[in-house]
């Protein structure tokens, strides 16, 4: 007999696994997107919060985690969005920003929710060759979550994650 315990274990192994289809180097749990996962015998309920509350890759996630826990066995999956508490970078893993800089994409740096004074970014290190003479080319990159920059030392664009 599998314990409660064991059978939470392996459900949030699976649902944590699932990558992110719009940057498919980190997983949800990289991302910090998957928030809670419990198991019930042969049934599942998971946990999600968007990056943004019209994030259009939340049905993909939620489609992905149906069918990685269903192959893992489950029977009964049932995915909950959840927009409270907002998401924030905060709730990405060391490991999720590191994959992105290998992947070409600049993380978020510093914390979303400070107290006291706001600490002032002065410039975002490029994922190519570490430069900080970047600037922001638009606000949003190819995705909502993203902004445009181009690195002013070796002239690549790349997007850097948004802290919120």
């Amino acid at each position: 007999m599998v314990t409660r315990a064991a059978a939470d274990a392996r459900a949030w192994e699976v649902a944590a696994s699932v990558l992110d289809p719009e940057v498919p180097v980190l997983t949800i749990a990289d991302l910090g997107v998957l928030r809670e996962v419990r198991a019930d015998g042969d049934r599942v309920v998971v946990t999600i919060t968007p990056t943004y509350s019209g994030c259009p890759a939340m049905d993909t996630i939620r489609d992905d985690l149906v069918l990685a826990l269903a192959n893992a066995g489950f029977v009964e999956v049932d995915v909950r969005l959840t927009l409270s508490p907002a998401w924030t970078t905060d709730w990405m893993t060391d490991s999720g920003k590191q994959k992105l800089v290998e992947y070409g994409i600049a993380p978020p740096t510093g914390q979303a929710r400070v107290s006291g004074p706001i600490k002032v970014t002065l410039g975002v290190k490029c994922p190519q060759c570490g430069s900080l003479a970047t600037r922001e080319v638009s606000r949003f990159g190819s995705t909502s979550c993203k902004a445009l920059y181009e690195c002013r030392s070796c002239l690549e664009p790349f997007d850097h994650f948004k802290v919120h």
